[in-house]
């Protein structure tokens, strides 16, 4: 049987929402983060030598990073969506596939990279240290936000809203592999701006997703998306 490798508030929650959406069986085994480091368990590391999650283990192979993963569910078990489901995958060649290429890559090339740093700048401040360094550490991280990861982030979430006003989904009218992908990232982006009011068409997006029946059995069952603010 399938079986998915779930850290705990994190992207491999995008992998349950999907096998939900599809009704594939699967199993589900949780990991939990380090309390202190909020890093990945040891033990995720004999599943795949990187030591991440999401990672999926199918008749006898392992697969790593959310993109292969899901290419490879949607190509293999893809054929069960029926409805809206049915264009999982858009049709090779078409404009569709290429602007659900374009999502399946921004997400985690351009996108992940400024929410990452943006969580990491806000809680170094936070972490133990020297209280004479504390100072100046909050005041670095200050400027790196506001000169570097705000001014991307908003252009980021000003792209994706201008698009957003134009679909229901990221392809249109039916989810498909971008829908997926993005989900993780439209959660982190909302949750750390300072202006998510400003975006009414993301925050509708992550509504009609949050709203799914799917979406609503893998948070279930794999946790909340986010860590606790």
């Amino acid at each position: 049987m399938l079986t998915v490798h779930h850290l705990e508030t994190s992207r491999s929650q995008r992998i349950l929402w999907l096998l939900e959406e599809l009704g594939v069986p699967y199993k589900l085994k949780m990991y939990r983060r380090d309390k202190s480091t909020r890093l990945a368990p040891p033990e995720l590391k004999k599943v795949h030598p990187l030591g991440k999650s999401p990672v999926i283990t199918d008749d006898g192979e392992v697969f790593a990073e959310s993109g292969a993963i899901i290419e490879y569910l949607v190509e293999k078990y893809g054929s069960s969506g029926k409805g809206e489901l049915a264009q999982l995958q858009p049709p090779p060649g078409t404009p569709e596939a290429r602007q659900c290429r374009f999502w399946m890559h921004y997400a985690e090339g351009s996108l992940m990279n400024w929410l990452v740093m943006k969580l990491v700048f806000v809680t170094l401040p936070t972490q133990p240290m020297p209280f004479f360094v504390r100072p100046v550490v909050k005041v670095l991280c200050s400027k790196v936000q506001q000169q570097l990861i705000d001014p991307n982030l908003e252009t980021a979430a000003a792209f994706i809203e201008e698009h957003l006003g134009r679909h229901r989904w990221f392809l249109g009218d039916e989810l498909s592999m971008a829908d997926f992908q993005m989900s993780f990232p439209v959660e982190a982006l909302l949750s750390r701006s300072a202006d998510a009011a400003d975006y009414p068409h993301l925050a509708a997006y992550r509504d009609q997703m949050r709203a799914r029946p799917a979406y609503q059995r893998a948070e279930k069952k794999g946790g909340p998306v986010l860590m606790a603010s």
